[in-house]
């Protein structure tokens, strides 16, 4: 790699000179001329170099390199590079350095390595994927042998060493090596929660402290930091045994797998197969459009890969793969049960995670895909709340009273709004529309209020995944967006409306102290925006109280404990949702197919589950029933057309009056509101008149009185989107 280290002063003028030349007569700037300095600097500090999409932009970074090694090496002795390169260098199969290298190849500390050993972890420097001994034991050997020559023509090691290693059948012995690790691996996994916690601490070391990758990932390997994390083991332990009950759910399990094969040949070649080979030889060679690999039983999934390889078997390895002919292989096969279903809690006080499940099933690998924090899906009516309703009352003068009729309506394409129910049940109020997740209502109120506004609350609860310029469109209304949500995100969003409207990042761990005890990462002051007004808050909050008691999430009712949240449900059932809180915690589940396929049948299991779930966590934590807090901002009104609903300040009826108050009301008169005036007018019926104070029951046989800024929108189309 840098033959010349003990000599130059950081950069190599021989080696810039050849590479020089190189590089001006083919534009092509990667001809190796960096010094193990340089090489330090790049991977500790210009880290971005794989994104260089210029010759100049490379010869521009290779510059500065060249700069700051010649500093560098002012100011550090060569032990001390050294050492840092040795302990930073990819080294292939997601090892950094030569100690992780030699546990992953070897199964052993470094300095346990023979010289056999030793050589093969410096063959892979050059190029860790060409040069990997797992899949590339053929080219790591010339490697290794050009190494070994090498050191025996510059006397660092005998004749007879140097024909020791060579007899050493030092691959053999990493293929069992390898054979063993993925095996123990599979049962000895970190769990969805430490994976995120894990994530969350590289993402911060980067962006807060600005460590590179590579620094953030020794650090939290093998930098002896400690982390606190927020989990509560009572709570994730009850999510963990419902999640994975197949009993919660009521269809027959199918399962879906992974398939892993590797074959390596007599010359050394490797040919590696997945799943998705198989699947694209269904579609495209078999001719099967609708194949996929979901199974109605494991057998099934075995059945399908001995097809494929009966088929490769054919057409490339007509003798067979025996290993006395030169061959080796290495085959995985895992199920995944389905349906799927991921879950996140969260204190939406704190941000703190309480507990997450990525899946149904064994998790056989770490950091592998979590579906509450890696999956979007598409959200369906739970973004009713946050597209719509959410900036509707909050800035556009709309309350649980606003009227709004369910009737025939088009996008601006042309083509119809569909109610999840036939036909259209006119005038009804916000809360009512919610309740009921009326479509035409949500995609008539989000047109009047534009979708560009609704498009911007979304992205300020914290959704990360919307696409500017095709996402801000009537569709949103109804959760039509183009790459889906996560789960997590999802939850930090409702968590907002729970938390008073303030936004707060779901936190994973609360502080991060290192070897010395000083603390590198503090969470305990979350990251926290404004998303909406208290007032608005306590709306929604109550607005959606009605989806448990009167509307489509009756499931989802809790004993002794008050709900507020969204159902979900996407075109086809391919996505069901369930996003609310309690005065405690938030928590949203998502259920369905890992590949898009109708849930037939039961709609609401997913909320008996969330209900299931949350009913245990209140019960062995304790939680005692309390009320919604009801911002200060927001009183009960009654007459006037009030009919005791919440309202914010200075938004209630004209003639209505709050709880306790008195009102002069003519019960004698007819009274008809005139929207437009904001104005009641009576016709006489007879003459006697009283003062009363309407109880809740009198009140509510009134009409429903909406402020001028509570005006039914005008069903026009002042925009065209597409669906």
């Amino acid at each position: 790699e840098d033959v010349r280290f003990y000599d130059h002063n950081g950069i190599d003028i021989y080696g810039i000179g050849r590479a020089a030349v190189i590089a001006l007569t083919t534009q092509n700037a990667s001809e190796g001329a960096s010094t193990l300095t340089q090489q330090v600097l790049k991977n500790n500090v210009f880290t971005d170099w794989t994104k260089e999409s210029s010759f100049l932009a490379s010869m521009k970074r290779k510059i500065q390199e060249q700069y700051l090694a010649v500093q560098l090496e002012q100011k550090t002795d060569k032990k001390t590079i050294l050492e840092n390169y040795l302990n930073s260098i990819n080294l292939g199969s997601n090892t950094l350095g030569v100690q992780a290298a030699s546990q992953r190849y070897f199964n052993k500390s470094v300095n346990k390595l023979t010289l056999s050993e030793a050589t093969v972890i410096a063959g892979i420097t050059q190029n860790p994927t060409n040069y990997n001994p797992i899949l590339h034991p053929k080219l790591n050997g010339k490697r290794r042998k050009k190494i070994l020559r090498n050191m025996l023509k510059q006397k660092h090691i005998t004749q007879a060493q140097y024909d020791e290693a060579l007899k050493d059948d030092v691959y053999k012995r990493i293929q069992k090596v390898n054979t063993k690790l993925t095996k123990k691996n599979t049962n000895n996994v970190y769990s969805y929660f430490v994976d995120e916690v894990i994530k969350q601490v590289m993402q911060d070391l980067q962006n807060q402290k600005g460590y590179t990758y590579t620094q953030a990932y020794n650090a939290v390997y093998s930098g002896g930091l400690k982390i606190y994390s927020t989990q509560d083991s009572k709570i994730q332990k009850i999510c963990n045994e419902e999640m994975s009950d197949s009993s919660n759910y009521p269809y027959h399990t199918s399962y879906s797998f992974n398939w892993a094969w590797t074959v390596q040949n007599p010359d050394g070649t490797v040919d590696n197969f997945s799943e998705n080979d198989i699947e694209e030889w269904h579609r495209k060679v078999k001719k099967e459009k609708d194949f996929n690999l979901i199974w109605s039983s494991q057998q099934g999934c075995r059945d399908c890969v001995k097809q494929y390889k009966k088929h490769l078997m054919k057409k490339y390895y007509k003798n067979g793969i025996k290993e006395s002919d030169g061959y080796t292989q290495f085959e995985s096969l895992n199920f995944t049960p389905q349906p799927q279903a991921s879950f996140t809690v969260m204190d939406q006080y704190s941000g703190y995670v309480k507990a997450i499940v990525g899946g149904r099933g064994k998790k056989t690998a770490s950091l592998s895909l979590n579906r509450a924090s890696d999956s979007t899906r598409q959200p369906g009516s739970c973004f009713k709340i946050l597209s719509t309703y959410a900036p509707a009352i909050d800035t556009m003068g709309y309350t649980l009273a606003t009227k709004i009729v369910d009737s025939p309506f088009k996008y601006a394409t042309g083509r119809p709004v569909k109610n999840w129910y036939s036909g259209y049940r006119g005038t009804v109020t916000v809360r009512k529309a919610i309740a009921q997740s009326m479509n035409v209502c949500a995609v008539k109120t989000l047109t009047e209020i534009t979708p560009q506004l609704g498009y911007d609350y979304v992205c300020n609860f914290g959704i990360t995944t919307l696409v500017e310029g095709q996402d801000n469109r009537q569709p949103l209304a109804l959760g039509g967006i183009t790459r889906g949500v996560k789960n997590l995100e999802m939850t930090g969003a409702y968590a907002t409306i729970a938390n008073d409207g303030v936004y707060t990042r779901p936190a994973f761990y609360t502080k991060v102290v290192d070897s010395s005890g000083n603390v590198l990462l503090d969470n305990t002051k979350p990251i926290t925006h404004t998303v909406l007004k208290s007032s608005t808050a306590t709306l929604l909050t109550q607005g959606m109280t009605s989806v448990i008691t009167e509307g489509t999430g009756k499931a989802c009712k809790l004993d002794d404990m008050p709900v507020s949240g969204k159902t979900g449900t996407t075109s086809s059932s391919y996505d069901l949702w369930f996003s609310g809180f309690t005065p405690y915690l938030t928590a949203s589940i998502w259920t369905g197919y890992d590949e898009n396929k109708e849930l037939a049948g039961d709609q609401a299991y997913h909320e008996r589950l969330w209900a299931k779930i949350m009913n245990r966590i209140n019960e062995v934590k304790k939680y005692k029933e309390k009320k919604f807090k009801i911002s200060k901002d927001v009183k009960k009104y009654y007459g006037g057309g009030a009919n005791g609903e919440y309202f914010a300040k200075g938004t209630e009826p004209d003639g209505s009056h709050e709880e306790g108050e008195t009102e002069s009301y003519d019960y004698n008169y007819d009274y008809d509101y005139d929207y437009n005036n904001r104005t009641t007018t009576k016709s006489q019926k007879s003459t006697q008149k009283t003062t009363v104070a309407p109880t809740k029951k009198t009140a509510e046989t009134n009409a429903v009185a909406p402020t001028k800024k509570q005006q039914q929108p005008q069903q026009t189309q002042r925009n065209h989107w597409n669906n």
